[in-house]
């Protein structure tokens, strides 16, 4: 019965696959016959299927940049590169559609350490880094029994060296990716998809105006309390903002 439930599982499987690939195929011809709308409905039917990617972020991305969705499109570029902060072609995009938006947030200077996350280890994802761990252990591994059934001091010199220098790397990625999980689960950045709205100073809507924001601004989501998130600016500036306004790019 088990072995019957197991064979029915993998063929529910591999028929959604398929239909998943079917969807994702028509969207992109959808979308290179310019109908965009379309395209979009056919893409949300796959990332309802919980069967995400880069590529289907960056679709969506592509498909409402088309339509001058500004909120949207840097929603899912940013989506995108979550997943791959490698992906060249998205980073690209992305500065377009940022041209789009209103807001000119300057940036607070960073820290030497801050500039080295951000240009270095940030450009993986914790994912990614879990990988070059595994690598790691695996190659440290095989240099270590190569070491131990080696002949001769040279060669066990040398074993031991390289077998050393994977199990610092070992460490100093495991390290990497636990840092990096915690800061991806900390922080949670949105985007505004308000066409324009009022950020005040408390969570109330008769409290202090403090500072405008419009369409496609990143923020990020420090605190929440009923209808309202406290956010934060690139530059600094703090804030209350209606929590329909704006949509969380990730949420662990």
């Amino acid at each position: 019965m088990k072995k019957l439930f197991f064979l029915l599982l993998i063929i529910a499987n591999s028929v959604t696959a398929q239909n998943v690939d079917s969807l994702f195929e028509s969207a992109n011809n959808l979308y290179k016959n310019g109908k965009f709308n379309e395209a979009i409905e056919l893409y949300k039917k796959v990332e309802s299927q919980k069967l995400v990617s880069s590529e289907l972020y960056y679709n969506l991305g592509n498909s409402y940049y088309k339509l001058n969705k500004v909120g949207p499109s840097i929603y899912y570029y940013e989506k995108a590169l979550k997943l791959n902060p490698l992906n060249e072609d998205v980073k690209n995009n992305l500065v377009f559609a940022k041209r789009l938006a209103l807001d000119n947030i300057e940036v607070l200077p960073k820290t030497v350490l801050q500039k080295f996350a951000v240009n270095y280890l940030q450009k993986l994802s914790y994912n990614q880094w879990a990988i070059v761990v595994i690598v790691c252990s695996i190659l440290g591994s095989l240099l270590f029994l190569l070491f131990y059934f080696a002949e001769g001091p040279s060669k066990k010199r040398f074993y031991f060296t390289i077998s050393s220098i994977s199990f610092i790397l070992l460490i100093a990625s495991l390290f990497i990716t636990y840092n990096q999980y915690n800061f991806t689960i900390k922080t949670k950045e949105a985007i505004v998809f308000a066409g324009k709205t009022e950020v005040r100073n408390a969570p109330t809507l008769n409290s202090e105006e403090v500072f405008t924001l419009h369409e496609g601004t990143k923020v990020f989501v420090l605190d929440e309390v009923d209808n309202w998130k406290k956010i934060k600016l690139a530059d600094g500036k703090l804030g209350w903002i209606i929590a329909d306004e704006i949509k969380i790019i990730s949420d662990f």
